[in-house]
């Protein structure tokens, strides 16, 4: 985390919850003329760590705080997992299944 962070954080933060990965979520601590938030990033700061519900109000999407970390998710839902592009946790199907050629490739 950057020095400028801690700093604005510490004299200006209002520190108002944290996510299941541990990320902290702070607003402005004096009402004035535009209310900021941001997040300070347990570990790796990646911005794909953010679950939806905090990323809603981030964004002033929503006003209202998650209420607990262990959110219900729905049966169709997933678990938020953060973006593993460039690292070996990467999904690649194309090396995960077995696709038989259905054309051979021509020979002259």
């Amino acid at each position: 985390m950057h020095i400028a962070t801690i700093i604005y954080t510490f004299f200006f933060g209002k520190f108002v919850g944290n996510d299941q990965s541990g990320n902290s979520y702070y607003q402005t601590r004096f009402k004035g003329k535009k209310e900021k938030r941001w997040v300070v990033y347990k570990g790796v700061v990646e911005a794909t760590k953010i679950p939806a519900l905090w990323h809603r109000w981030l964004h002033f999407t929503s006003n209202d705080l998650p209420k607990d970390n262990k959110k219900e998710n729905f049966s169709w839902q997933k678990n938020h997992q953060p973006n593993f592009t460039g690292t070996s946790k990467l999904n690649n199907p194309a090396k995960t299944t077995k696709i038989k050629e259905k054309y051979q490739a021509w020979k002259p």
